[in-house]
């Protein structure tokens, strides 16, 4: 068998056999199929798609690359939410300590950023100390102790999907449903959880910019964690505008404190509460949804939310500091900069993608597999989409670590609308079960 035979198949819209796939997914592990082959065979896969039956073999072979985690140990049902990622999306940091807080085990493994959208790893990362990688052992340990662990998966876990994941970032390949199916199913099955409840993302913020292909990808991922036993839903939430008001790692983590203690923004609250509710059903502390979104509100307001998150950082090596003085322990940057409207009226557009972008060009996010963040750096909104504005009224801020910023603000404004009226998008469109 030839890899380029493999890529040949595909480029021809030719179904992949098991056996085929097996090959490649071998030979990304092994490392015998080099880079350049294994891209084009990802990008033949974003233009001819894959059957069914190719993206559950794919997922499987991928999960069985490396190592399953036995979580029998621990008590309970092991819970795990999974965001397909967006502009400001830092649902996962606050919500999984909401859920731990219920008595819910929840042993998260996250990954990085992909293009303009951040990584749950990153925004940890950007708190002093904070280990991402720890043991089986420790992992374990830990979610036995504090309900949660938020940690990135092992050399172990998932290893082809590893390489593949930092190829799809540079090759432009991530917004393709078989892959990312295939990526977040194998690292999920491979994590031992129990029930798992995703948040699929649609609009422009998102790599699945309609609604259709939001709930084909939803339902694609409920039927591969189904078929191998999994409780599994999904939810298609907003990304036409920043989830939040912070863009950016050290922002985006001190927005999340300040959600858990009882002051975040309201959309991402909301989102939390709603989705804290099916995984409260989920982990049997609920009855209903409704039940499981009041438990939640509950421990986000009498601080044992905040308390399950400073366990977590202060476990995984982190500086707790950070629950009390945030901007003292988070990196900051050197010049905040005011982004005026030019104009009077109502917010009608505010295009989340390239928001990102903005905070990836300050620095926030990667460009290349290999770039180095600077977490310090990024975009608080002071408008959302529906809010009116004065002219002169500052739109967001800019956290920048170089003073010039002129070409951040051309993209800014040229990707920010202000109208007569408008109204601020649903939060929440559907169901996926």
């Amino acid at each position: 068998m030839r890899m380029v035979d493999i890529i040949h198949a595909k480029r021809s819209g030719k179904e992949l056999t098991d056996e085929q796939i097996q090959y490649f997914v071998d030979g990304v592990v092994s490392g015998d199929i080099p880079d350049y082959q294994t891209s084009a065979l990802l990008m033949a896969i974003f233009f001819k798609g894959m059957t069914t039956e190719e993206q559950s073999t794919l997922t499987m072979k991928m999960m069985e690359s490396g190592d399953h985690l036995d979580l029998s140990s621990i008590p309970g049902v092991k819970v795990d939410k999974h965001s397909t990622g967006g502009v400001g999306d830092k649902t996962s940091i606050p919500l999984a300590a909401v859920v731990a807080a219920l008595g819910i085990p929840v042993p998260m493994i996250s990954g990085r950023g992909l293009g303009h959208t951040g990584g749950t790893l990153d925004k940890l990362e950007a708190i002093p100390g904070y280990q991402v990688e720890i043991s089986e052992q420790d992992f374990i340990k830990q979610v036995k102790k504090d309900h949660l662990a938020i940690i990135g998966a092992t050399g172990n876990i998932a290893p082809a999907d590893k390489k593949i994941y930092a190829l799809r970032d540079v090759t432009d390949t991530v917004d393709s449903i078989p892959l990312i199916a295939g990526s977040i199913m194998s690292k999920k099955i491979a994590s031992g959880t129990d029930a798992l409840v995703i948040d699929v993302k649609t609009g422009a913020g998102a790599f699945m910019k309609t609604l259709d292909d939001s709930k084909a990808l939803a339902r694609a991922l409920v039927d591969i964690g189904k078929g191998v036993g999994m409780k599994c839903m999904a939810l298609i939430t907003d990304m036409n505008q920043p989830l939040g008001d912070a863009i950016g790692n050290s922002l985006e983590i001190e927005e999340s404190i300040d959600l858990l203690k009882g002051n975040g923004p309201a959309d991402l609250e909301k989102l939390i509460v709603t989705i804290g509710g099916y995984m409260a059903v989920m982990g049997d502390k609920a009855k209903t949804t409704a039940e499981g979104q009041k438990m939640c509100e509950a421990v986000i307001h009498n601080g044992k939310a905040l308390a399950s998150f400073e366990a977590m950082v202060r476990d995984q090596g982190g500086d707790p500091n950070v629950v009390n003085d945030p901007k003292g322990v988070l990196p900051q940057a050197k010049y905040q900069i005011q982004l005026p409207a030019k104009t009077s009226g109502v917010v009608a557009k505010i295009v989340a993608d390239e928001i990102g972008v903005a905070s990836m060009l300050l620095g926030g996010g990667r460009q290349k597999a290999d770039d180095q963040l600077d977490y310090s750096v990024g975009i608080v909104l002071n408008k959302k989409i529906g809010d009116k504005v004065e002219s002169g009224e500052p739109l967001l801020t800019i956290y920048s670590n170089r003073e010039e910023v002129d070409d951040i603000k051309k993209l800014l404004y040229d990707n920010i609308e202000i109208s007569d009226t408008a109204k601020a998008p649903e939060l929440i469109y559907t169901t996926i079960e």
